[in-house]
C-alpha cells in the first residue's frame, strides 16, 4: 500500500487512547458520562504479584483444536512482570507490560460489536489479554542505575499502570522479584533497602534451559549460525527440537544436555571461559576490562605468539595428515623458542592468541560432548559472546572441522537475557504455559536500551520524563570494532580450521548495543491466519530490507531478525501514537469519505445498467483505480494538487488498460461467473481485507462486496484495529456502510443482517432493480493491526473465527497485497489487487512501472 519517501499532509494531534484501567465487564453503566467505572475489589494477590482473574474463562472456537485460544473476559489486572538475572558484570531485567488497548466512544461501533455474536454465535469481543516483554540490561557497578528504572517504572510494584488504579502506599509491602544469577545473593540486602522488595532466588541453570526453551519454541527466527561474518537464521520444528546441547560461555563454562521442557542435565564442562580470557588478559596486558581485551585484539596477529605447523616444519606443509602450514600447533608456543620477555610481545597479538585459544578449545570440546551423547544440535550463549562476530566465526569453525561440516554452531539472538527469561517463567500463575502455543513476534527496532549510556535523544532530566521514549528507540553508543587480525589469513590456524574470514564487525560493549533485542510483543489471544497454506513456512515480507544493497540503515540488519517495510512502516505508526497523534489523518478520511459517498449513487446506476461480465470488469477496475489514493505515497500527495479527489478517481479509471502488468482477470471471471461449459458455485464466504479510506473504500471495495453479495457470498470486510496513515478502520466502517446503503438495497439488507444498521428504517434510493432474496450478509471485522500492511502469523480472535468458512479473500493495497503477502499462498482462493505507486517496488516486483495495476488471481493451495 504505502511506498517510500511520501510527503504528508499537516498532522493534527489527537489524544491517544487513555490506558485501560480495571473496568466493569461491558454493558454495565458507571457514571452520568455513561463510561464504565472502575472496579478494583475483585483483586487477589499473592504477595505483590498479580493473578489471573480465571472467573468467567473459555475456549474459543473448536473444543476439538490442540492448544486453542482460552480468553479471558474479566482480566484487567497485569500478570507477573519482572524478573532479574545480575551477573558478574550485567544484570538483565526481562519486565512485561500490557498492551494500550483502543478504545471508541462511536455507538455504531459499539452496536455493530454486540451484533457480531451473530456471525460467530458467541461474544468473542472479550477484551484481549497481552502486552510486551522488555529486554533491558546495566552494567554491575551501575546498580543505583537499574534500581532507579525499576523505581521509576514502578515494575516492582505492577507498573506505572496498575498505579493507575491504586495507590502505592497500598501495595503490599511483602512484595518479592523473581532473581537468579550470583548477584541475587550479594544485593538481596540492596534490593531490600532501596526498593522494600524481596529477592526469590530461582536456580541458574534451571533458569538458563528455561528460557532457552522458551526462545527456540515461541520466537521466530531466534537461532542463527555465524560463519564468515554472516547469519543465516535457522527455522526451529518444535517437534524435533529436543535433544538439544545448551553450552553457557560466562566465566567458566557449563554443558547442558536438554531432553524437554523442565528435562536436563549437567553433562560437562570446562573451567576455561570467559573468565580466563579476562583473567589471564589483564595479567598479561594490564587491560582493566573485557571490552578492552577486543578492542586490543583487533590490531593482533596471533602467529607472533603462536607456533605454527610452518615453525616446526621449517615452513613447509605437514601435508600426510592434511596439516597446512599456517595451522596453529600450539598456542602460545613460541616463546618458548625465543629469548624474550613479556614486554618484547605486543598486547595486541596476545590477546588475539588468547581469544582464539579459548574460542577454539570451546567450540572443539563442545563438539566432542555433543558427539559423545548423539546431539544434533548445539546452541551457544553467555556473556563471554555478546553477539561478537569474531567470537562466534572461531567457534563455529572449530565444530565444523572438528566434526568434518557434519554439525553446526547455533547461536540465540536473546542469549545475554536466557537467565532472566528462565526467572521470569518461573512464576506461578503467570499463564504463560497455556499461552506459548501463540508465537511472540518482535517488533523492530523496539529496543529497550537504557544502561546509563549515551542515547541520541532530547537530555532527560530524570527517568520519569519521557520514561517511554527509552522504550521506543535503539541506542547508539560507542562501538567497538570487532577483532579480525589485519595480517593475511595464511599467517596463522590451530591444528584445524584457518582463521576465520569475519567482515569488519561492529561489536558493542556493556554498556551499548550489545544485548539490544527487540520487545517481544506477546497478543495471547492473537493467532496465526488459519487459512495459510503453511504457517511454518510464511514470510510475511515480500522485500528483505536486511539483504546486501537493501538497507544501510544498521551496521548489523540481522540483529533484530528480518527487516521488511512493514516493519518500519509499522514503527512510524507506534511513534506517532507515542508522540500523541493517535489518528493524524482524520480530517482528512472523513472529507474524503463524504466526497466518495455523493457520487456513489450514480456510479451504482452506471454499474447496474452493465450486464453482468461488463459490471465485473468495471467493478474489478474501480478497485485498482481507487487505490490510488493513498497518503503514504507521494505518487499520491503529488496527483492532489492536479485536481479532486472524483477528478483523479475518473482519470485513473478512465487510463484503465488491459492488460494490467499481472492480468488474472479472465481466471477470476471464469471462477466467479462460470462458462458455457462449465458451471460454477457461489463462493460461500469472501473476506475483503480494505485499504483506505475514501473512494478507495467507498468506490472501490463497496461495490465489489455489492457484487459479491448479489450472488449470495457473505461478505466480511477486515480493516485496521488502530488508525494508520489514512486506511479506514473497522470502527470508521459501519457508518460508511449506514451511509453507503441509503443508496442501495442490497448493501442494506446485507447490513442489516450483519447488524452494521443502527437505523434500518431509513429511505433508500435503490439502483439494482434486483430481487433481493439472494443477498447474504455483510459483516466488519477488526484484523488486530494497526499498521498498513498485515502479518498473518498475528491476527484477531474474531478475524481467525471467521476465516475459517471462508474460501475466497481479496487483499487490497500495497500494503497488504505487494509489500507483504505477494508471495503467500492460502487454503482457499485469493486476489489480489493493487496499484503499484512507487517505481522501485514495481521494477523490483514485478519488473513495472508507477501506476502499474496488479490483479493476482491464485487458486487454493
Amino acid at each position: 500500500m504505502h511506498g517510500e519517501g511520501h510527503s504528508d499532509p499537516p498532522l493534527r494531534a489527537l489524544p491517544c487512547a487513555p490506558r485501560p484501567q480495571l473496568m466493569e465487564p461491558e454493558g454495565k453503566e458507571g457514571s452520568e458520562s455513561g463510561k464504565v467505572a472502575p472496579r478494583l475489589g475483585f483483586i487477589h494477590r499473592s504477595g505483590s504479584r498479580p493473578q489471573l482473574d480465571l472467573t468467567g474463562a473459555a475456549i474459543q472456537g473448536n473444543l476439538e483444536e490442540r492448544n486453542p485460544t482460552i480468553v479471558l473476559p474479566n482480566q484487567s489486572d497485569d500478570i507477573p512482570h519482572l524478573a532479574i538475572d545480575i551477573g558478574g558484570s550485567l544484570i538483565k531485567l526481562v519486565y512485561f507490560s500490557r498492551h494500550e488497548d483502543y478504545t471508541t466512544d462511536d455507538n455504531t461501533w459499539r452496536s455493530f460489536k454486540h451484533g457480531s455474536e451473530v456471525l460467530n454465535g458467541q461474544n468473542s469481543n472479550y477484551p484481549i489479554l497481552g502486552g510486551q516483554l522488555h529486554f533491558v540490561k546495566f552494567e554491575t557497578r551501575n546498580l543505583n542505575d537499574c534500581l532507579e528504572f525499576i523505581k521509576s517504572k514502578q515494575l516492582h510494584h505492577g507498573g506505572l499502570g496498575f498505579l493507575t488504579c491504586q495507590h502505592e502506599n497500598s501495595l503490599n509491602e511483602h512484595a518479592t522479584i523473581k532473581a537468579t544469577g550470583g548477584g541475587a545473593y550479594k544485593f538481596a540486602d540492596i534490593f531490600k533497602e532501596k526498593l522494600a522488595v524481596t529477592l526469590e532466588k530461582e536456580d541458574e541453570i534451571d533458569c538458563l534451559v528455561a528460557g532457552a526453551n522458551f526462545l527456540l519454541k515461541s520466537v521466530r527466527h531466534e537461532a542463527f549460525t555465524h560463519m564468515n561474518g554472516q547469519k543465516e537464521f535457522v527455522q526451529i520444528d518444535q517437534n524435533d527440537l529436543f535433544p538439544y546441547l545448551l553450552v553457557n560461555i560466562g566465566s567458566g563454562v557449563g554443558m547442558i544436555k536438554v531432553d524437554g521442557d523442565g528435562k536436563f542435565q549437567r553433562v560437562s564442562g570446562t573451567n576455561v571461559g570467559g573468565g580466563t580470557f579476562w583473567g589471564l588478559g589483564s595479567l598479561l596486558t594490564n587491560c582493566k576490562s573485557f571490552d578492552e581485551l577486543l578492542e586490543l585484539s583487533k590490531k593482533g596477529d596471533n602467529s607472533a605468539v603462536d607456533m605454527l605447523v610452518g615453525d616446526i616444519y621449517g615452513g613447509m606443509d605437514y601435508s600426510k595428515i592434511g596439516l597446512s602450514k599456517t595451522n596453529t600447533a600450539s598456542s602460545f608456543g613460541k616463546p618458548t623458542s625465543e629469548n624474550k620477555d613479556l614486554s618484547d610481545y605486543r598486547p595486541e597479538d596476545i590477546s588475539l592468541s588468547l581469544l582464539r585459544m579459548i574460542s577454539y578449545n570451546i567450540g572443539q570440546i563442545s563438539h566432542l560432548i555433543a558427539l559423545r551423547y548423539g546431539l544434533k544440535r548445539i546452541f551457544f550463549g553467555g556473556f563471554f559472546i555478546r553477539g561478537h562476530a569474531y567470537t562466534m566465526d572461531t567457534i563455529s569453525l572449530a565444530v565444523r572441522f572438528w566434526s568434518k561440516g557434519e554439525a553446526k554452531a547455533m547461536f540465540l539472538r536473546h542469549e545475554g537475557f536466557l537467565g532472566a527469561l528462565g526467572a521470569f517463567m518461573s512464576y506461578h500463575n503467570h499463564g504463560l504455559e497455556d499461552l506459548m502455543a501463540h508465537q511472540f513476534v518482535e517488533k523492530f527496532p523496539m529496543a529497550t536500551p537504557y544502561v546509563g549510556a549515551k542515547i541520541p535523544v532530547p537530555p532527560l532530566g530524570d527517568l520519569n520524563e519521557k520514561i517511554s521514549w527509552l522504550e521506543k528507540f535503539e541506542l547508539e553508543s560507542t562501538k567497538i570494532t570487532a577483532p579480525v587480525p589485519l595480517a593475511p589469513p595464511a599467517m596463522t590456524g590451530f591444528s584445524g580450521p584457518e582463521r576465520p574470514l569475519s567482515k569488519e564487525s561492529i561489536l558493542s560493549s556493556d554498556a551499548s548495543a550489545a544485548l539490544n533485542v527487540g520487545v517481544l510483543h506477546l497478543v495471547p489471544s492473537m493467532e496465526a491466519f488459519p487459512l495459510l497454506a503453511d504457517p511454518k513456512m510464511y514470510e510475511p515480507n515480500t522485500v528483505d530490507l536486511s539483504d546486501q544493497g537493501e538497507l544501510g540503515l544498521r551496521e548489523e540488519p540481522a540483529a533484530y531478525g528480518k527487516l521488511g517495510l512493514a516493519n518500519l512502516l509499522e514503527l512510524r505508526e507506534e511513534c506517532l501514537r507515542e508522540f500523541h497523534f493517535s489518528d493524524a489523518y482524520w480530517v482528512i478520511k472523513q472529507r474524503e469519505n463524504e466526497a466518495s459517498l455523493g457520487v456513489l449513487h450514480d456510479l451504482l446506476m452506471e454499474l447496474d445498467s452493465m450486464d453482468v461480465e461488463t459490471r465485473l470488469l468495471a467493478v474489478v477496475e474501480g478497485v485498482l483505480a481507487a487505490n490510488i489514493f493513498d497518503w503514504g505515497a507521494r505518487a499520491c500527495v503529488d496527483l492532489y494538487r492536479k485536481g479532486t479527489i472524483i477528478e483523479i478517481y475518473r482519470l485513473s479509471h478512465n487510463k484503465m488498460q488491459r492488460p494490467w502488468r499481472v492480468d488474472d482477470f479472465d481466471l477470476f471471471k471464469e471462477r466467479l461467473l462460470g462458462s458455457p461449459e462449465k458451471k460454477t458455485t457461489p463462493y460461500k464466504r469472501a473476506l475483503l481485507f480494505v485499504d483506505n479510506s475514501g473512494a478507495d473504500i467507498v468506490l472501490g471495495m463497496l461495490p465489489l462486496a455489492r457484487e459479491l453479495l448479489r450472488r449470495g457470498t457473505e461478505v466480511v470486510l477486515v480493516a485496521n484495529s488502530l488508525p494508520a496513515l489514512n486506511d479506514v478502520t473497522a470502527s470508521e466502517i459501519p457508518e460508511i456502510v449506514s451511509k453507503a446503503a441509503k443508496h442501495c438495497d442490497i448493501l442494506q439488507k446485507a447490513a442489516e443482517s450483519g447488524g452494521l444498521l443502527v437505523d434500518a428504517t431509513a429511505k433508500v434510493d435503490d439502483t439494482s432493480g434486483k430481487d433481493l432474496s439472494s443477498v447474504a450478509s455483510l459483516w466488519v471485522v477488526e484484523n488486530g493491526h494497526g499498521s498498513p500492511c498485515i502479518d498473518f502469523r498475528q491476527i484477531s480472535p474474531d478475524l481467525a473465527s471467521v476465516a475459517k468458512d471462508a474460501d475466497l479473500i481479496i487483499l487490497e493495497g500495497m500494503g497488504r497485497a505487494l509489500h507483504t503477502n505477494f508471495n503467500a499462498r492460502f487454503k482457499c482462493d485469493a486476489l489480489k489487487l493493487a496499484m503499484l505507486k512507487n517505481q522501485r517496488l514495481a521494477a523490483q516486483l514485478v519488473n513495472g512501472n508507477i501506476y502499474d495495476c496488479v490483479c493476482r488471481y491464485e487458486p487454493a493451495s
